[in-house]
């Protein structure tokens, strides 16, 4: 019989279908305070209101003098007519022949359009008590001067909606009196770990058990993004029990993320009981680690979105960074990141149909090109090769060979 949903689809298109799913479960709009918005997904375009720099500013601390007087200044000096200094609203006039002491960010007297630095002056004294400045290098009209609006005019676009809030961003919402910004909520997540022989640590294990890693690996990666998942107890091979953790987590969880139970073997339960009870969106992809991957929404579980991950431990990882990050950016509108390509450090045979994650370690070579190191631990149980790596390498489908030098993709853990 016929799956009704696809199956052993490419990686692009579970991407695809994850993007569009996404977009049809986008989170709700809040305002938060810049305090509190930091790593959020901004959700409307945040524009210039007010130029930066508001007004001429000196970028040293130093002397503002009239360019025409350039020649004067270098022989015997200008005349030292006063201070300004940051945050004083009423620049100083600066007549012909004169100059004034100037701080970084003081706005710049009308008349004055250059500036010298402290250290490339000398101050003289005449017997009269004036103070002259004589200058000891040559500038070019407009050294030192910020430019009203010369980083960005009223109506520039700052921050284009889809952006991460980092903390230069905020400081550029801020910089226009910002107090708060409009971010997408970030999803509530729930995490499931699912099987018989999974042991928390810190307990004994019997015969044929297991510690339950892919818990922590997934909370901690979930946390590395920026979200505050919510462990729920460990799922016994049972249907039943399984199917009542799923509907009270899919009706109270924007996000429900399992691990394990998702293959084709005789206690994996998930994929008839989301038939059943929810829409499965696609199941299985032509991926190496992680093909029994899974993705469901809606039905009789509530208006959470269902990712269900293998059980070993790499392929939580794959999978995870693959899809699951994306999954939880699109609920939030974010922006595409760039992909990031790096160089193989060494030969690959690579010798199935699947794209494969390998798993490598970055580094930067002596001409500054990117490369990355495969591990030869290549199996879905090796978790030790996927904790010494810092990347996955993405090899695209078809078995042929990857000599060393091969430009690939590479996924930042």
């Amino acid at each position: 019989m016929t799956p009704s949903f696809p199956t052993r689809i490419s990686y692009a298109q579970a991407c695809a279908i994850l993007d569009a799913a996404a977009a049809r479960k986008r989170l709700p709009v809040e305002r938060r305070p810049l305090a509190r918005a930091h790593g959020h997904v901004l959700a409307e375009d945040v524009r210039a209101t007010l130029p930066q720099p508001p007004f001429d500013n000196s970028a040293m601390d130093g002397f503002a003098f009239r360019h025409d007087d350039l020649a004067q200044a270098r022989d015997a000096g200008l005349a030292l007519a006063g201070e300004q200094f940051a945050g004083e609203q009423a620049p100083l006039d600066v007549a012909a022949g004169t100059c004034i002491r100037i701080t970084t960010g003081a706005p710049l007297p009308p008349a004055a359009d250059t500036v010298v630095m402290k250290e490339d002056t000398e101050l003289l004294q005449d017997a009269d008590g004036t103070t002259r400045v004589r200058l000891r290098v040559d500038l070019p009209r407009g050294r030192h001067v910020r430019s009203a609006g010369e980083d960005s005019k009223a109506g520039d676009l700052l921050v284009a909606a889809g952006q991460p809030l980092t903390a230069s961003r905020l400081a550029l919402c801020a910089s226009q009196g910002l107090a708060e910004v409009a971010v997408r909520r970030r999803p509530t997540v729930a995490v499931f770990t699912t099987g018989d022989e999974l042991v928390e640590p810190g307990q004994a294990l019997a015969p044929g058990q297991i510690y339950n890693s892919n818990r922590v690996q997934l909370m901690a990666s979930l946390r590395d993004a920026g979200l505050e998942p919510t462990a729920w107890p460990t799922l016994p091979d049972d249907p039943a029990q399984v199917y009542s953790a799923l509907l009270h987590a899919g009706h109270a969880f924007d996000l429900v993320i399992t691990c394990g139970g998702v293959s084709a073997g005789e206690k994996d339960h998930l994929p008839a009981l989301l038939q059943e009870k929810a829409e499965i969106l696609f199941w299985k992809a032509r991926l190496k680690p992680g093909m029994p991957v899974l993705l469901a929404e809606g039905g009789q579980l509530g208006d959470a979105l269902f990712l269900c991950l293998p059980g070993n431990p790499v392929s939580v990882l794959a999978t995870w960074l693959a899809l699951g990050r994306r999954l939880a950016e699109g609920l939030q509108g974010a922006a595409e990141p760039p992909r990031r390509f790096a160089r193989l450090a060494s030969d690959w045979d690579k010798r199935h149909e699947r794209l494969e994650f390998l798993r490598g370690r970055l580094r930067w070579r002596d001409d500054g090109t990117l490369e990355v190191e495969p591990n030869p631990a290549d199996g879905s149980h090796r978790m030790r090769a996927a904790a010494d790596s810092d990347a996955l390498v993405v090899l695209d489908e078809g078995a042929r060979p990857y000599p060393a030098g091969t430009a690939v993709e590479v996924i930042l853990y």
